[in-house]
């Protein structure tokens, strides 16, 4: 027992290390500085910049299905390798772009390049590494996952930091920059391969003490994917989810935007923007922890009050034209994005069972797919109205449809 810990432990470290690189997938208004094309001070190709990020995710979501799939047929080490292959030749095939786009204007081979391969390299690894990691972690479902998916919501904060920096130096410049991602990149998947492998069938885990608290977390029944997307439970779960994405979606894509109309210094808005970040990671942990204390029932009540509150603090926030509500607000929206994907996670694993867990847990990742539509909605408010006031409010009463949504969750 004590060595099995200690085992899952390691590999713990390893998933959260892994996560970190691979999130890196968030850090495109980052990483795109090299194709930014400048006309008079307009950003003239803003258009097929937002595309190639719009492919990241629909392909980053289409890998996590690729990888559900075929868990059944490869090994977690074979997909770890799959996707490192992927990643290193995405950022080298990328780098050769950051020459060649601005006098070709060929956006084609930057989406097939960074979009295309690049979400679906991701894809891959994220579900692999979520659903082999939590088999080392049946007793602390929730636990596992929010460290997990912290690490995934860090890494614009941590690594598209570092990015930023080397990417703007006259000694590196960007083109070295993705040459030294893509060997990253590959180096730590590959090594990732070698740790994040599923736990022997002989394995013993601690005992869970979630169930003893919670009657919704009962031993689920093994529910096929067809059979899961059958079940009203899931179709409610995956409104409800999709609408604490959205929430979190507005937020991250117009932070600094949101306090700049509240009056903060530019400084106070791009700190603003780095505790959301950090919300968003904490948000992935404080729930996975409140689960395995207080079980799913509790768990869903809480995020739901959160996620109410948070459009609604930035409601009130440009009524009185308050830096620090406008701050509490970004803060909670940042919670509300981090608690998707361990709601998703734990939600898939106690409603529907561990043996078909990988590919049940890639269909819920879909919510990422309709969740960035809300930021589309509140970047078109504001260019008619002049504001993001009425996105909010239109937010905030979306939450509380979600909140009856929940309720509504009933376990199959």
């Amino acid at each position: 027992m004590e060595q099995t810990i200690r085992t899952r432990r390691v590999k713990l470290v390893v998933a959260v290390i892994v996560m970190l690189f691979a999130g890196i997938i968030y850090a495109w208004s980052i990483t795109n500085t090299p194709f930014v094309q400048v006309d008079n001070g307009d950003v003239i190709n803003a258009t097929q910049l937002g595309l190639n990020y719009t492919l990241t995710i629909v392909f980053f979501c289409i890998g996590g299905f690729a990888a559900g799939l075929i868990s059944k047929y490869t090994t977690s080490s074979l997909r770890l390798v799959l996707s490192a292959a992927m990643l290193f030749a995405s950022f080298i095939s990328s780098s050769l772009q950051i020459v060649t786009l601005e006098y070709s204007g060929n956006y084609f081979m930057l989406y097939m390049a960074y979009g295309v391969l690049g979400g679906l390299g991701i894809g891959i690894a994220y579900v692999t590494v979520i659903s082999t990691i939590n088999m080392w972690y049946p007793d602390k479902k929730g636990f596992s996952s929010g460290v997990v998916l912290m690490g995934f919501g860090l890494s614009l904060m941590i690594i598209g930091r570092v990015v930023d920096v080397m990417g703007n130096s006259e000694n590196i410049g960007w083109r070295t920059t993705y040459v030294i991602i893509a060997i990253a990149l590959g180096l730590v998947f590959l090594i990732a391969a070698v740790f994040i492998r599923p736990p022997p069938k002989d394995t013993v885990f601690p005992e869970s003490k979630a169930g003893k608290t919670d009657k919704l977390n009962e031993a689920a029944n093994d529910y096929t994917a067809l059979e899961m997307i059958k079940r009203p439970s899931f179709i409610l779960a995956f409104i409800y989810i999709t609408i604490l994405a959205s929430t979190g979606s507005a937020a991250i894509s117009f932070g600094k935007e949101l306090m700049l109309d509240v009056n903060a210094s530019d400084s106070m808005a791009v700190t603003s923007v780095g505790m959301l970040g950090v919300s968003n990671g904490l948000g992935r942990l404080a729930l996975g922890w409140l689960f395995d204390k207080q079980g799913l029932w509790k768990t869903r009540l809480l995020s739901s009050a959160v996620a109410i509150l948070a459009p609604l603090a930035i409601v009130f926030a440009f009524l009185a034209n308050s830096v620090i509500l406008g701050i509490i607000g970004l803060c909670l929206c940042g919670f509300t994005y981090g608690f998707s994907p361990t709601t998703s996670s734990v939600f898939v694993s106690e409603y529907y069972g561990q043996k078909n867990f990988p590919l049940n847990f890639s269909i819920m990742t879909l919510i990422l797919i309709p969740a960035p539509f809300a930021a589309m909605m509140a970047g078109g408010i504001k260019n008619s109205t002049g504001g993001f006031l009425y996105a909010f409010i239109i937010l905030t009463a979306l939450t509380i449809v979600g909140f009856f949504v929940n309720l509504a969750i009933r376990k199959p």
